[in-house]
């Protein structure tokens, strides 16, 4: 058995192990880094992230297409299968990893491709799917394996019915009828992207709302276009039991209904990828979702291993991955770092949402004098150029000092305009205003307009 000796070994590939382990190398460490699948990019690029965004954009041009009077005229409108719009996606998902590998080989990072198990709180076996043993010594480590879907016991996913967010990826029909279980951010993107397709969505919700996280408003919102793509939305449910058939299955939730369906998407909560790794071994202790605790420097209860990305948990989103993986790093080198607790939220539903900051609930809640800054999508001339007409952006401010508490967006690429927002909030004293909007002069016509129309509506309502 070959043994190999690093400053740095990194287990895991996704975005918190690929900005640990480049960080690491680019400032003179030897660096390793164990990958379980025989590509890399981890679940992000591979069942998680990049196929649904791609799969969300060829389902969102699909619907486009067969919205538009122009297209009209030179055919009818036009289906496509699941397994046609997601084959052009895995195109997407082939370019990341062919663009990642060469990043790891550019920075002469070592790949051990295999299962990474700790011998000792130094040392890791790691065993390649020919059974094969190399050991790793490391002087730091950092643990950066993702989550995958959590399966309740009682759910039969070997079903050829059944899924989660992981296997829908291979269906191999498109359903007409389709089940799914959570509605939390994976479970309303799924609910946009067949609904998108024509599919018959029941989504199945067990809070009294949808992502009751964001601005009741955007929430509101998103639940109205669901249903107005034909999703039934079923709130304050739980589920019995999930049977299924030769020919689809059957959902019992325990108010007394039963719903059938083609398919059932089971999109409730992930686990950490913790149980193979031999915590035992070295004495840390994941939670009952497989998730490791970290301090404010990414430090698990053995300081020199750290963890970050999904397996420690919130935000659980590949953009906060990749600048926890990047801190964990800088506190490793004894570098600056900062702790990521200020992260935007990005969900791609059709429309897509955003937002940074405070809500006006939490503001409510808090007294805060705040007021409220709106621009309606449809009243932008881009907006109505692309005919991307639904959507607003919403500003909350202070009522006497203008700073800014928080920015919310429901429309086309709020993805992107939510970052100029963010950028403003988090400037310092008063350059953090709504008057930044009004004294900025935007590109015309852009969607980064709608700053300007707001702040104008905001400052409108102030006396």
């Amino acid at each position: 058995m070959a043994v190999h000796n690093y400053d740095v070994v990194v287990i895991g590939t996704g975005p918190a192990g690929e900005s640990a382990a480049i960080n690491a190398a680019k400032h003179g460490k030897r660096v390793a880094v164990v990958e379980k699948q025989p590509v890399l990019g981890g679940n992000c690029t591979h069942w998680g992230t990049i196929p649904s965004k791609a799969l969300r954009h060829q389902v969102k041009q699909i619907m486009q297409f067969n919205t538009n009077r122009m297209f009209r005229d030179i055919g009818e409108p036009r289906w496509f299968s699941f397994p046609r719009v997601m084959e052009r996606s895995r195109i997407t998902i082939d370019q990341q990893v062919e663009m990642r590998t060469k990043f790891y080989a550019r920075n002469r990072i070592d790949l051990f491709s295999g299962v990474a198990r700790f011998k000792d709180e130094h040392t890791l076996l790691v065993r390649d799917r020919q059974e094969a043993l190399e050991e790793l010594v490391a002087q730091k480590i950092v643990i950066a394996t993702g989550s995958r879907p959590y399966r309740p016991a009682d759910i039969n996913f070997r079903h050829p019915r059944i899924y989660d967010s992981d296997t829908i990826l291979s269906l191999s029909h498109t359903p007409r009828t389709l089940v799914i279980f959570g509605a939390g951010v994976i479970g309303c993107e799924y609910a946009s992207i067949f609904s998108g397709l024509g599919v018959k969505v029941d989504l199945i919700n067990n809070r009294d709302s949808l992502l009751s996280f964001l601005d009741d408003e955007i929430s509101d919102a998103l639940s109205y276009h669901l249903r107005k793509h034909g999703v039934l939305i079923r709130h304050n449910e739980e589920y019995e039991r999930v049977e299924g058939d030769e020919s689809g299955v059957v959902v019992y939730l325990k108010s007394g209904k039963k719903l059938r369906a083609d398919a059932f998407l089971w999109a409730n909560g992930r686990t950490g990828n913790t149980d193979e790794l031999g915590l035992e071994n070295i004495g840390l202790e994941a939670n009952g979702r497989g998730q490791l605790q970290v301090d404010n420097h990414y430090r698990t209860a053995i300081p020199h291993i750290y963890a970050a990305g999904d397996v420690i948990g919130w935000p659980s989103l590949a953009s906060a991955a990749y600048d926890q993986g990047l801190n964990a790093c800088d506190e490793l080198l004894e570098r600056d770092y900062r702790f990521v607790n200020e992260v935007p939220t990005g969900i791609y539903t059709i429309p897509e949402i955003s937002s940074f900051g405070r809500t006006e609930r939490e503001l409510t809640e808090a007294r805060i004098p705040y007021e409220v800054a709106q621009a309606f999508f449809k009243d932008t001339a881009r907006a109505q150029i692309t005919g991307d007409t639904v959507g607003m952006l919403k500003i909350l401010f202070h009522q006497d000092t203008l700073e800014i508490y928080g920015i919310h967006c429901f429309g086309d690429q709020a993805s992107e305009i939510v970052h100029i927002g963010q950028a403003i909030m988090q400037q310092k004293g008063e350059a953090n205003t709504l008057n930044y909007f009004v004294n900025t002069t935007f590109n015309y016509p852009t969607m980064a307009e709608a700053y300007r129309v707001a702040a104008q509506n905001g400052l409108n309502r102030v006396f």
